[in-house]
């Protein structure tokens, strides 16, 4: 299992000096089983992704599977800018989300309607296909399975966890603590995963002072999430607008003091995953 993160930042995009070190873009996370693609939703780092596919497939077609966690805009935003749909008729792109709220086609359509955007779906050349999906489990190619779980956030997000022969994959953005209904299920889903990838947008000060009900969650509940549910490594992922690169290497530094296996999520990182690597963890 290979996993690649283009895009870490929450809310929306930073392209700021100080923050680039860990990365500006929205959320986008890759990740490669063999020959399989799977990603984990299309903020801005869809974009950067889509021109790496370019890059390695050129004009032959391929096929991914696209998890949307929710439809909040650093999820979705960029969609209209990941030109393999546009340029390459012979792929597939299917992509995977919750109903309960609207179906993913029609959101897609929307954000490119006038006088938003400047082209419509119909431009797009490759196949899409969309499916609905709720709570449960996902039986994919060669033995993989998807369990989804619902978490806290306002207007809904799922959350991931990738099951496969090489190791466990929790995908868990947008999800803020204090429900003991939604704390109970991050938990299940996190439980003896290898990497969870976790919410940590505020800092516990923030959280605390200013920022509940908005649906985050912080580095200090991350530790939480991680030592009781039996995981492995902790990623803090979603960081907030604000948070500079200094700001962001005190939290690693500060969450290293209850749990060692900590790292931030950064534009770039990539993390290799296997059998071999886990019976000398």
């Amino acid at each position: 299992m290979r996993i690649k993160f283009w895009g870490v930042r929450g809310s929306t995009p930073t392209p700021q000096p100080e923050n680039m070190r860990y990365g500006g873009n929205t959320s986008c996370v890759e990740v490669r089983l063999g020959a399989h693609i799977y990603i984990f939703d299309c903020g801005t780092g869809f974009r950067v992704l889509g021109h790496e596919f370019e890059r390695e497939f050129g004009d032959r077609p391929f096929q991914a599977h696209v998890f949307v966690s929710h439809f909040h805009w650093d999820h979705i935003q960029g969609m209209p800018f990941f030109r393999p749909l546009y340029e390459n008729k012979g792929s597939q792109f299917i992509f995977h989300s919750s109903g309960r709220t609207r179906r993913l086609e029609q959101v897609m359509a929307e954000q490119m309607a006038a006088p938003y955007f400047p082209v419509d779906l119909a431009h797009m050349k490759a196949k899409r296909n969309f499916y609905d999906i709720e709570s449960g489990c996902l039986h994919m190619e060669d033995g993989i399975q998807i369990k989804t779980a619902y978490l806290n956030h306002p207007q809904g997000c799922l959350g991931f966890r990738l099951e496969t022969k090489d190791g466990i994959l929790v995908y868990a953005t947008d999800n803020e603590p204090g429900d003991a209904h939604f704390d109970k299920n991050v938990r299940k889903l996190a439980e003896g995963a290898d990497i969870l990838i976790y919410d940590a947008q505020y800092l516990p000060e923030e959280y605390e002072a200013r920022r509940r009900g908005w649906g985050h969650s912080h580095w200090r509940e991350a530790v939480n999430v991680v030592m009781e549910s039996g995981a492995k490594e902790l990623i803090l992922y979603h960081h907030d607008p604000e948070h500079t690169d200094a700001i962001v290497d005190k939290v690693v530094t500060d969450a290293r003091n209850y749990y060692p296996k900590v790292r931030a999520a950064a534009e770039g990182l990539v993390i290799e995953l296997n059998q071999s690597m886990k019976a000398h963890s």
